[in-house]
């Protein structure tokens, strides 16, 4: 293969995975992503989120974009009543869960898929638990409140911990790093062992590498591209790529224009190791991710893609 003199080659490429089956445990069941990927769809409840925001304000529309997602292929769906969109402003709890609400419950009860609450409040967390949420998605990693981590462990729920600076006011700020994959390494490392002082099991624990949060483009491409390295920490690694502008920064493409710069960095993603991915258009990741896994790991059973 020639290579480009001026870029780097990733890291262990084709990654050297870790030995025997790798699970993520959650409140309905478990996840085997030794070779599976995960899709989880992502289902935004707030008026001003970068790309849907405002499209699934009423119950109903959200509801039914759930089922569509399910339809589609989708493993889980994570809701979020909190936009982290650049230039955003954070609400509250009470504000957060009075979008959460009316939704949460209706879609942990009729899809009977695992439901992900996308939240850094601990109030939050902890009402979407009781109403059937099986997974906590904390984009602060447990910098805002690490009790969010014992209200998983209460719940035996699954726990993402993602990478970011400066929430939840900075999560977009400029950082400089010396070595990006490194740092976020690092960084996860850090709150895993924090998640299991706080009582979380580590076959409970997913690491997200927080892709366009705290980086700049080039930096988010760099993150992508120590995946083996985060990987090396023996948890499933989840990434969101979906949408995000640092796809825009290569491609040039607006929000709208940037489903097959997705679709591909998830691809590529899913090549380096990562296993649990996080999107706006579920059909279209999860066809595209089982032929990857038909082409990397040609024993798996070839699984028929969800069909309109």
């Amino acid at each position: 293969m020639r290579l480009d003199p001026d870029v780097p080659p990733p890291e262990n490429f084709p990654p050297d995975l870790p030995a025997g089956p790798q699970t993520f445990v959650h409140r309905l069941g478990s996840w085997d992503v030794a070779t599976r990927a995960r899709v989880v769809g992502i289902l935004n409840l707030t008026p001003d989120s970068f790309f849907d925001g405002g499209r699934y304000a009423t119950a109903g529309a959200a509801i039914a974009r759930a089922e569509a997602m399910a339809a589609e292929g989708a493993d889980a769906i994570d809701v979020g009543g909190q936009s982290t969109r650049p230039g955003s402003a954070p609400v509250g709890p009470e504000e957060e869960w009075r979008r959460l609400k009316p939704v949460l419950g209706s879609i942990a009860s009729r899809l009977k898929l695992p439901v992900s609450i996308d939240t850094y409040h601990v109030e939050v967390a902890r009402r979407a638990l009781d109403e059937g949420a099986s997974i906590v998605n904390d984009v602060s990693g447990l910098g805002i409140d690490p009790a969010l981590a014992e209200e998983a462990a209460r719940s035996k729920a699954g726990l993402i911990l993602m990478h970011s600076r400066g929430a939840p006011h900075g999560l977009h700020a400029s950082y400089e790093y010396d070595d990006v994959a490194e740092a976020v390494r690092a960084f996860l490392e850090d709150r895993m062992r924090l998640a299991e002082s706080r009582g979380v099991a580590r076959e409970r624990i997913a690491l997200d590498p927080g892709i366009g949060f705290s980086k700049r483009p080039e930096q988010s491409l760099d993150a992508l591209r120590g995946i083996p390295r985060l990987r090396s920490l023996g948890r499933p690694v989840y990434v969101g790529v979906s949408r995000k502008s640092f796809l825009g920064a290569v491609t040039g493409e607006p929000a709208e224009g940037r489903l097959a710069a997705g679709v591909g960095a998830t691809v590529a993603s899913y090549a380096l190791g990562a296993r649990i991915f996080r999107a706006h258009d579920v059909r279209e990741t999860a066809a595209a991710l089982r032929l990857a896994e038909r082409l990397l790991f040609p024993t798996l059973a070839l699984e028929p893609v969800a069909r309109p």
